[in-house]
Formats: C-alpha cells, structure tokens, sequence
C-alpha cells in the first residue's frame, strides 16, 4: 500500500507529508475532547448544573478555533505539496526528457508525456495529500479511540479493535488486482491519446486516401477497450467502497448496541452516548483511507510511470570548445534496444569545405546516423570526433551552436517569418533577411503575402511543402555554421524548389562542411565523396563517376533512377 520508491519524486517537500499528518493526529484528539465537551454539556444540562456550563462552552469554542486553524494548516501543508509536483516535477519532467537519448523519448510517445504531466500529476498529488496523511491517521486512531473505549467498556473496545483490521485486509485483496488494473488502465490511455494525436497529425492523409472511415472504427476500437477498462476500475471501486461502508458501518452499529445494552440500568447514559459517537469515530479515518485507496493507486500508477522516465540514463556531455576540423566516424556501430545492428562498423570521414552524400535504399540507417552525429544517441561501439575531439567530451551548446540541420520534418514555428529568422539568429537584421529569401527564390512570395510579419501558419499549413523547405534553409543561411547537415531536405518538394535548395547547399561547402543525406542520386552527383549504405554497413564509397565504374550497389541505384529523369530547370 506504500510504494517507499515514490518517496524519491517528493523528498523535497516530504516534510509537509508528516505535518499534514501530525495535524491530522491532533486534530483526532480535538475532536474526542469536542465529543467529550459536548456529552458533558449534556450531562450537567441533565443535571441541572447550568450554572456551571459556561467554562466547558469556552473549551468548545476554543476547540472550534483550534480545528479551524489545524484545517487551514493543513490546506496549507497540501498547496505546498500540490506546487511542488505541478511547478517542479513537471520542470524537473521536462529537464529531463532535454537529456535522455532521442529513441527514448520517442518510446515514450509525445501523447504519453502529456498525459503524465497533467492528469498523471494531478492523480499523484492526491496520493501525497490524501492517501499517505490518512494512511498515518488510520493506523493511529483505532490505538487511541481502542485505548479510550476499553477504559469505559472493555467488551465494546474489544469488538470495535476486531472489526478494525477487516478493512485494511479488504483494502491489500484488492490492492493485488488494483495495481494491474491501474496499470492496462493507464496503458489504454495513453495509447488511446497517441492514437489520437497520431489522427489528428495525419488528417491529411487520411482524407486523401479516404481513410476516415477505417480510422474512425480503429479509434472506436480503442474508445470501447478504454471504455472496457475504465468499467472495470468504477466496479472495483464500488466493490471495495462497499465492503469497507458494510464494516464501518457494521463495525460502528455492533460498538453502539454493545454499549447500549451494557449501559442499561446505569445512572449515567451521556458516558454511553460518547461511547456510541467514538465508535463512529473509531472507523472514520478507515473509511477516509480506504475511499483515498483507489484515487492513490491511480496516482501511485502514474508516479512510477513518471519515475521510470526520471531514472533513464542521461547523455553525457563533456565541456570542451567545439573546434573546426574533419569529422571522422571510426568503428561505429549502433543498435536499438540491443537488437540486430541498425549501423556497424562504420568508417567515414568528412572533410572540412566539402560535401559528403550519404546514399542508399530506405531503411539503411542514413538518419540514424545523424542522430550520432548530433548526439542525439549513443553508439553502441566506436567514436565520433570532430577535430580529433571526441564528441562526447564537447559541450552540448558548443556543438549545436555551430552545427544545422535541415530536414524534411524540420519544424517552423507558427509567428510571424521575422520572429523565425530571429529564432535561428537573434543579430540578424532585416536586410539580411530579405537576402536570405533572395537566395532561396522566396522573397517575391513572401513580399506578396504581407512582408517579412507575416505570420506561418501551424505545420506552414499556409506555405507549400516547396516553399516551406526552402524557408527552413533561408532561416538557416542567415547565421555561418561549421557543419550543415541536410537530411532529405528535397523530399517531397517541387522540381523548382529542390533545385533551388541544391543550387544553395552546393554553395555552403566552399566554407563548411556539409552532409547530405539524400535518396536522389541525381543530387549526389558533384558531391565530393558519396558514400553507399547497404546491410547496415558502407556497402563502397567514391566519386560519382569511380562509384558508376564499379557497377555496384550505386550503379544499380543510379540505373533505377535513370527510369524516371529529371526535368533540367535553369535557374
């Protein structure tokens, strides 16, 4: 019922966890005392003692005040807890997802990281600032109220103290189905969410291969099983709310019959009636504890989904400046999940003032391998160096400061075009802008849609694909990197725009090093070294020509591409 690992997401702020519990524990005590008071009161009315009542209507208000004080406190105690987990787990969250590898946060799904850090934390902050407060009560308070009840009737503390542990027991039965239930239920979210995301991403396409209908029954699908699990959580619920309401209650109804009948013939019924009123008392925090149970398990479900995120590796960085040099690739091999090799034992450098394609058939590894190159995973054998310094020993800034990447999923923020420019260059000036667009074929385009404030679209849904590619490569000219990588950058796009983006690419690697992953052979031609992927390694590498002399795998792509030709546009 006490997951100790969930401790570690709120040690900071643990110490409000035992406040708010020992202001729960006193809160026990005032309330036996405002039983008491109130009995008291009743007896000496009874009585006749009027006259002596007013002092114990003094302890009552003070009593009331003192309640009321410990409540506030208390709220206190859990809004500390609560902008903890909602201000800094989730920017912890969010700090921690910059640092682990790529294929992780992918894993993870964008869907399912938005679920955790909102409904996930809200659900965990219920399992800090109700679950384990009342845990502490409930264990605590039938010692107590046992050890008031014996001293006024031992048969009634007896039973009372018996019936206590059924509800507990109940609560860890069903903590056994609990803990799977919670989780396929939180699986099923997050699928369902991804599933929907994913929809929304490709709306698009689905309409233009009249897809809807499929989607929808899928999406229905995955509605009804979410549906199915969501059933099967309430029913739990209701089931165990029942069982602990029939102990309470039962438990409480057998303690007041019992003092009933063991009081009868006495002089003194107001010792019987605070018997009866303790013996509700004695299984309320039960109760309060078990109704937390199902929200906690949520939550606690959740915790250690957002645990599991917190404790994945970071990638290591090293301090030292980024220096211009050759990039050289020695022995590298790189798998997901320690399954068959996406890359091995790769050797290939990249000169500096040149342009490097790298070529070969879908699914090779050609994007894999600029996510080395980035950093962005780890290899799982050999090294990457960028002027003889490994890149793992570069500062994180250092590198991406001199290094950009254009590719056919490089995102432009939707703002105006003027604030995009600014985003990669923050020096730049507006005439520096207007040459960029200059270069790239755009700046008539975008001077007849409204000049450089006009504002894109989300997903440049007001821009072509054409035009969209070529502004991601003018935000990019803007600000001198030392390394360019262009990832598929022409996929995609019309035959204008691809030649306008080569024409410029070209340009780039008089004074930088450029990396061209590129499915076109035709836009590999004047590299100055093609490399070939095939079965995960470098099938052969060379010039154009050497690589056609050879009739190999290039030769063969080459041909392949020679079916289709390519229109000639003078630009």
């Amino acid at each position: 019922m006490i997951d100790k690992e969930l401790f570690k997401l709120i040690k900071k702020k643990f110490k409000y966890i035992i406040l708010s519990a020992i202001d729960n524990f006193i809160n026990l005590f005032l309330n036996i005392g405002f039983i008491g008071l109130i009995c008291l009161v009743l007896y000496n009315s009874y009585e006749g003692f009027f006259e002596k009542n007013n002092l114990l209507y003094v302890f009552i208000l003070l009593i009331i005040i003192l309640r009321f004080i410990l409540q506030l406190l208390n709220g206190y105690f859990k809004n500390k807890i609560t902008e903890y987990l909602k201000k800094d787990l989730r920017n912890e969250l969010y700090r921690k997802l910059l640092t682990i590898s790529i294929d992780s946060r992918e894993e993870i799904g964008l869907a399912g990281l938005t679920q955790l850090a909102s409904d996930g934390i809200e659900q965990l902050s219920l399992y800090y600032t109700s679950y384990l407060p009342t845990f502490f009560l409930a264990i605590s308070a039938p010692i107590v109220l046992f050890g008031i009840c014996i001293s006024l009737d031992l048969l009634t503390g007896i039973l009372l103290l018996v019936a206590v542990p059924i509800i507990p027991m109940s609560i860890i039965f069903m903590s056994k189905f609990a803990k799977k239930i919670f989780a396929k239920y939180w699986n099923k979210y997050i699928t369902l969410g991804d599933s929907f995301l994913d929809s929304l991403h490709g709306f698009l396409e689905l309409k233009s291969f009249d897809a809807t209908s499929s989607r929808n029954l899928k999406m229905n699908e995955e509605a009804e099983e979410f549906r199915h699990i969501t059933m099967k959580v309430l029913v739990m619920q209701l089931f165990s709310l029942t069982v602990m309401d029939l102990v309470a209650y039962g438990g409480a109804a057998i303690g007041i019959t019992t003092s009933i009948y063991s009081k009868i013939g006495q002089v003194n019924p107001f010792g019987a009636l605070f018997l009866i009123l303790i013996a509700i008392e004695f299984f309320l925090p039960l109760r309060a504890f078990g109704s937390a149970f199902h929200v906690a398990m949520n939550g606690a479900t959740a915790g250690r989904k957002i645990l599991g995120i917190l404790k994945e590796d970071d990638i290591k960085w090293g301090d030292k400046p980024f220096t211009s040099g050759d990039i050289v690739l020695k022995d590298l091999s790189f798998s997901y999940n320690s399954e068959k090799n996406v890359l091995q034992d790769l050797n290939i450098s990249f000169p500096q003032n040149s342009i490097i394609s790298i070529v070969g058939e879908s699914g090779t590894g050609k994007s894999t391998l600029i996510k080395l190159i980035l950093g962005e995973v780890i290899p799982s054998s050999g090294n990457i160096s960028i002027n003889g310094t490994s890149i793992r020993d570069i500062s994180e800034t250092s590198l991406y400061e001199n290094i950009s990447v254009v590719s056919e999923k490089t995102y432009i923020f939707n703002d105006s075009i003027r604030n995009n420019f600014i985003l990669v260059n923050k020096n730049v000036t507006e005439s520096e802008m207007i040459e960029s667009l200059k270069k790239v074929k755009l700046n008539e385009i975008v001077s007849e849609k409204g000049g450089l404030d006009y504002v894109i679209n989300e997903d440049s849904s007001n821009f072509s694909g054409g035009e969209k590619q070529r502004l991601a490569l003018a935000f990019n000219l803007t600000k001198k990197k030392e390394i360019y990588i262009f990832d598929e950058a022409t996929s995609n796009v019309d035959v204008l725009s691809e030649e306008i983006i080569m024409k410029n690419i070209y340009l780039l690697s008089k004074n930088s090093i450029v990396i061209l992953i590129t499915h076109r052979i035709y836009n590999a031609t004047k590299s100055n070294l093609i490399y070939v992927l095939k079965n995960n390694k470098v099938e052969e590498f060379g010039t154009h020509s050497e690589l056609l002399s050879k009739h190999g795998e290039y030769y063969s792509l080459h041909q392949k591409e020679q079916l289709f030709p390519k229109e000639e546009i003078n630009l």
